[in-house]
């Protein structure tokens, strides 16, 4: 391939059989992601073949890396699937295909080289497997000539320019989704560039609450109630349109496009877990927002051990009376109901004596956040993700309601939360989408306008190569996303991708949200531009509903434990 941008066509920079080389890099990605798994397994499995978990904690990097090695090699799937369906519709175009060639060309290059689980940690395919054999699918045809020649700068540079002709909007124009989904994304994206994004800034710098004027317009528009049935006053509109609509409102605002989370977990726990009273008096009023719940899982010094939890909830007469304390509490003071997860059975010390409590507390007003008896609360300052705020709470009495215990059979709650995880993935990961597509767009406006040296630093490689990155990653990581929407609303069991898909993300955003910044230069680290605001907003999706290190883990333990 040779010539400048200017004389090539754009058909040009695209590798004959595209779609097929993207199969069979995935393929090779999928193989050896396969081959690895009895090298890995064996090296955290003691004499009988099972699984130790001492030995799987002492080897950490390489279960971990496995982890990411499974999660890329899914994307790629996906990534493949959806260039294949595009293909056979005749709507396979050129900014569809160069992302998918640049991101093959990029991923192909880290699966060989070593892939980035953060900043500081690298895992190589030799920390998973030293069998030459297997380490080989890696040096595939497709995959090396992807790696090769599917990402140089011309392609970048045409994709650059691509981006430019829209401010980005090109990487949303064939997702694969149908036209109701795209009618939703486009009433979300309209809604939120008038009503969140000309006034975010100046609610994240005063860390204001989100006007309730807002909640209570996006309440009318479904916001709460998507996933919730017709038959309980939702929409029922699944997973799938769930992440469209926290994509458009995360990127103008991750507060706004985070409201409806602690709606979607309590919908989710009612609904697998309630009973069919709890479900008809709770769900349509959670669905209309009248009711604003917020989700009371999180301890001090429990994190993601939540079998370790110490809050206690004692059976006196009708009433539970609940005694402990919880952190990281988002939207407290504004909810009207909490899903509290608390120890029902004093004998026990871990997950078997939890249960699930719906219970009401009265809303916070000015200057008393929590007016509730027996209920204290003190706001935790945060660095982003503002908008709602977080608390740690603490209980002495409080009492709830007996016939407010979900599904009205104690020793539930840890089974009843697990059911809700794959949904707060899927929609964790899309608000990442959302917060990813800002920082391209925020970062694209900037480099067009910003001139140095007598042109717009867009015409910079080192800067718009940044942005082209982005969008590619951003495509992979929302395909991967829609898929394991998709797995949901078929009713299909979707931990695994859901947990894929939010470990990606997380990453995509914050690698956004930085480069976003770094294009600023001084003026990204002042507080007044945007892009200040999404890097502190980016930083805590790799946090909340599992840590990457966690999210990893899982991934791992699942594919190695299959037939153990």
């Amino acid at each position: 391939m040779t010539g400048t941008v200017a004389q090539e066509t754009p058909k040009s920079l695209i590798l004959p059989g595209l779609t097929m080389l993207l199969r069979e890099a995935a393929g090779a990605a999928q193989q050896f992601v396969a081959e690895a798994r009895p090298a890995v397994k064996a090296a955290i499995s003691g004499p009988d073949g099972k699984i130790d978990r001492a030995l799987a904690d002492e080897r950490q990097h390489q279960v971990h890396g496995y982890g990411w090695y499974a999660a890329y090699a899914e994307l790629m799937n996906q990534v493949a699937g959806w260039a294949e369906r595009l293909e056979a519709e005749g709507r396979f175009g050129e900014v569809e295909a160069l992302l998918a060639q640049l991101l093959f060309s990029e991923y192909c290059a880290q699966l060989v080289g070593g892939v980035p689980m953060n900043q500081g940690e690298i895992v190589r395919p030799a920390h998973l497997v030293t069998d030459r054999s297997v380490l080989n699918r890696l040096y595939s045809n497709g995959l090396m000539k992807l790696m090769v020649e599917g990402g140089t700068q011309p392609v970048k540079t045409r994709i650059a320019r691509r981006l430019a002709e829209a401010r980005g909007r090109p990487t949303l124009e064939r997702t694969g989704l149908d036209e109701t989904f795209e009618m939703v994304r486009d009433q979300f994206h309209a809604f939120a560039e008038e009503k969140v994004t000309p006034f975010a800034q100046d609610w994240h710098l005063k860390d204001q609450l989100i006007p309730i004027e807002l909640v209570e317009e996006l309440g009318a528009l479904g916001v709460f109630g998507l996933t919730i049935p017709e038959e309980y006053g939702g929409s029922g509109m699944g997973k799938t349109a769930m992440c469209v609509v926290s994509e458009e409102l995360s990127r103008a605002w991750i507060g706004v496009g985070s409201l409806a989370t602690r709606s979607e977990i309590a919908g989710e726990l009612i609904l697998t877990g309630g009973t069919e009273a709890q479900k008809q008096y709770w769900l349509p009023r959670i669905a209309d927002a009248s009711i604003l719940p917020t989700a009371v899982f999180t301890e001090p010094n429990t994190g993601s051990d939540l079998g370790a939890l110490r809050t206690r909830a004692e059976l006196k007469g009708d009433q539970y009376a609940v005694t402990g304390n919880k952190t990281w509490i988002t939207h407290a003071a504004r909810a009207d109901v909490m899903t509290l997860l608390v120890r029902t059975d004093p004998a026990t010390s871990d997950y078997r004596g939890l249960s699930m409590l719906l219970a009401p507390k009265p809303r916070g007003v000015d200057g008393d956040d929590f007016p509730a008896e027996g209920m204290s609360g003190g706001e935790i300052g945060v660095i982003g993700y503002r908008g709602m705020k977080e608390y740690e709470l603490g209980f002495d009495g409080f009492a709830v309601p007996a016939a407010n215990l979900l599904g009205g059979v104690p020793g539930q709650g840890f089974k009843q939360l697990m059911a809700t995880f794959e949904s707060a993935r899927i929609q964790t990961a899309a608000r990442a989408v959302g917060v990813a597509q800002a920082g391209l767009e925020t970062g694209l406006a900037y480099a067009l306008d910003r001139q140095q040296f007598g042109q717009a630093i867009f015409e910079f490689p080192r800067v718009h190569n940044k942005l082209v990155i982005m969008a590619a990653e951003i495509m992979g990581v929302r395909q991967l996303t829609y898929y394991a929407a998709r797995q949901k609303d078929e009713g299909k069991r979707c931990d695994l991708e859901a947990g894929m898909a939010k470990l990606i993300a997380a990453r995509v955003a914050w690698a956004a949200a930085d480069n976003a910044l770094q294009i600023h230069g001084g003026n990204g680290f002042a507080l007044e531009y945007a892009a200040s605001r999404l890097l502190a907003d980016a930083r805590i999706l790799n946090i909340f509903e599992g840590a990457g290190e966690i999210q990893a883990q899982v991934i791992a333990r699942r594919l190695l434990e299959e037939g153990n």
